[in-house]
């Protein structure tokens, strides 16, 4: 087996700056995968994309306290720097940009980027604040790095359109691309907090992906509303064992505003407890 060298990590701006700079000056195309750390194979598969979009790869880790609610899972999210870098390293990334609480937001730090529109509902709703958290730190994480392309997975899907809106109304200079979900044999989508999941809570997770499958293919067949359809979805998800379910929807793909049929691009999006985890899943309406 070859060995991985050692990944390269900054966690100050003027470094990541520095280090970026360097590679403009060689002409060299950059591409960013913000993270939070706790890595599984689908931020690895971002990683593998970015390789291919680009000629040198920098991820970042920053458990970002600013989309997190008050109680949420902040103090216990996990948190595993040198295991996470190992590997990043051996999926190809070039650097590592890891900064400290106080780096991302100094004393005195006092603006909150917010996107209207498609932040609500869904996520947005059962977590007020969640997307002025993200579209701020995903905001400075594109301004601090500067780079051609910033890759984000497709299981957070409501966070993927805040991105690209956000983006395209600050003209900040970076292409947005979304990756699919990597998911499990069994379907359930990779996600850092599906650890919180108890062997027997495993067992049911994969029910919240085949519900929302159903509800794709049946609206692609024409076989019912989105009213009718997410009901039914929702009675099944509490039968099969999850506590609560927050939202199941049916969802234009590109806005985010609820639909009944399947006529233009839709996504069924869900999110539902499970114990301690909060998974949320979705799927696009296949054309009919």
């Amino acid at each position: 087996m070859t060995a991985v060298a050692a990944l390269p990590v900054v966690r100050t701006v003027p470094d990541l700056r520095g280090r970026v700079a360097a590679w403009r000056t060689e002409g060299l195309r950059v591409a960013l995968v913000p993270t939070m750390g706790a890595l599984h194979e689908g931020h690895l598969s971002l990683v593998r994309q970015a390789r291919r979009e680009a000629d040198r790869v920098v991820a970042t880790i920053f458990v970002n306290p600013r989309q997190f609610g008050p109680s949420e899972d902040f103090s216990r999210y996990p948190r595993r720097e040198a295991e996470d870098a190992g590997l990043l390293a051996g999926a190809g990334t070039d650097l590592l940009f890891a900064p400290a609480v106080e780096a991302m937001y100094p004393p005195g730090f006092a603006t909150t980027v917010s996107v209207a529109g498609v932040s609500a509902g869904l996520c947005g709703a059962a977590r007020p604040g969640h997307f002025d958290g993200v579209a701020t730190v995903v905001a400075k994480l594109l301004l601090q790095a500067l780079p051609d392309v910033a890759l984000f997975g497709e299981k957070d899907y409501q966070q993927l359109k805040v991105i690209e809106r956000m983006v395209r109304d600050l003209d900040i200079p970076v292409a947005v691309r979304g990756v699919p979900t990597v998911r499990e044999p069994d379907g359930l989508a990779l996600s850092s907090r599906n650890a919180y999941l108890t062997p027997d809570e495993r067992a049911v997770a994969p029910a919240l992906h085949r519900v929302l499958a159903g509800i794709a293919d049946a609206l692609a067949a024409g076989r019912g509303s989105a009213a009718t359809l997410t009901a039914r979805g929702k009675a099944e998800l509490e039968a099969a064992g999850f506590a609560k379910v927050d939202y199941l929807e049916v969802r234009d793909a590109e806005t985010l505003v609820a639909v009944e049929t399947a006529e233009r691009p839709v996504r069924v999006l869900a999110a539902a407890w499970l114990g301690r985890a909060r998974l949320i899943d979705n799927v696009p309406v296949p054309s009919r």
